[in-house]
């Protein structure tokens, strides 16, 4: 019966149209992403240290997908080779270690918010990051050149105004009615917020968070043309993160008793965080990037944003201040603006292609200056979430 039952639920997803599935995959996708933040500011606010919900995270997120890498990628994975495990080592730095420090510490003194939508400059921060290390071009006689360093520059000036300027409370929801019975509810109102927290100091972090994830994203492209197995690329930069964190962990946290799970909605937050965030997530992304690809993904993360403003201030009592509502519509303006270039400048490099294919005539060819544009090998946002 179970059987029966499982292969009817199978002919009915079957008989979804795939680009809705594609369409409600990535809806799935970003109410994960955006409990993530919400959960993860709940870990916080319970008192989990930073460095044991790192660790805890990652030792679960290895123990999933390495069995996978393993099973999967049996024989395209290459020999492994020291040159290629200091390549993991250093892309677990930047990925993981620079990557996940930089977040909690920005979202400890910030908001989830806040936190996912500087998330969004991460595209053109790659971008950037790719044009400076001459790895992607910047041609500025093309429309597409241009959205891209517009969109760039957009994204950097909402980043800016988000850290520079928090301005007044523009929403503050109120406290349910049994908020004057006690001073239960306090800790959780003042949650979303991070009160008495340096703000600026959090977005500065976020900022590093966003860096690092740009800098693994470019830095992985090179390392996934020799070593085509992405599964297995991931699996060994999470065990090298987790052995980094653990080396951190042993001059930080010292004190035993920190590494006790003390509650349930403490056990709920790490296998959230490492489960869902870290292998469902990854699973489906990776399946959205194949079916619809890189920009089609991209387009949906600030959805995210606002399922987190949802969240967060249902959940979370979290309140809105101007500066951040500024900055984050510059910085989802300028992911667009970095998307549609990067669309645009496909489309161009695909009709290029077509017309050198086609049968040449009277030894008719192309003009030797016209070069079809680089880019990065890699997606503009990773398929996993080891970088979160």
């Amino acid at each position: 019966m179970a059987d029966a039952g499982a292969g009817s639920a199978r002919r009915m997803w079957c008989s979804v149209p795939e680009r809705l599935q594609l369409h409600m995959a990535m809806l799935a996708l970003q109410f994960g992403y955006a409990g993530f933040h919400v959960v993860s500011r709940a870990a916080l606010n319970m008192g989990i240290s930073k460095i044991v919900f790192i660790v805890y995270r990652n030792v679960i997120a290895f123990l999933l997908l390495a069995p996978f890498a393993y099973f999967l990628e049996k024989k395209e994975r290459p020999a492994i080779t020291l040159n290629f495990l200091v390549q993991f080592f250093l892309l677990a730095l930047v990925g993981i270690t620079a990557n996940q420090g930089f977040y909690l510490l920005g979202l400890d003194n910030t908001s989830p918010t806040f936190a996912s939508a500087i998330q969004n400059s991460v595209p053109a921060i790659t971008f950037l990051m790719a044009a400076v290390l001459r790895i992607e071009k910047v041609r500025l006689d093309r429309k597409d050149g241009i959205a891209k360093v517009l969109g760039t520059a957009f994204c950097v000036a909402g980043a800016s105004v988000i850290t520079l300027y928090k301005g007044p409370t523009i929403y503050s929801p109120a406290p349910p009615l049994h908020a004057a019975a006690g001073p239960v509810w306090r800790p959780t109102l003042a949650l979303g917020d991070a009160e008495g927290k340096n703000w600026t100091l959090g977005c500065v972090y976020l900022i590093g968070h966003c860096l690092s994830w740009s800098g693994w994203l470019v830095l992985q492209a090179p390392v996934l043309k020799k070593y085509p197995a992405r599964l297995s690329v991931t699996s060994y930069t999470c065990f090298f993160g987790l052995l980094q964190f653990l080396v951190i962990s042993a001059f930080i946290e010292r004190n035993a008793s920190a590494w006790l799970v003390h509650t349930g909605a403490e056990v709920f937050s790490i296998f959230y965080a490492g489960v869902v965030a870290s292998g469902i997530a990854f699973a489906v992304q990776i399946w959205c990037i194949d079916r619809g690809g890189p920009v089609f993904v991209a387009v949906y993360q600030p959805v995210q944003t606002l399922v987190v403003a949802i969240m967060a201030s249902i959940a979370l009592g979290e309140q809105f201040y101007l500066g951040g509502i500024i900055g984050a519509v510059l910085i989802i303006a300028g992911l667009y603006l970095v998307l549609w270039g990067k669309n645009e400048e496909r489309k161009f490099t695909l009709e290029k292609a077509a017309i050198q294919s086609a049968p040449e005539h009277g030894n008719t060819r192309l003009p030797a200056h016209i070069k079809a544009p680089s880019s990065l090998a890699q997606p503009l946002l990773p398929p996993s979430t080891e970088n979160v």
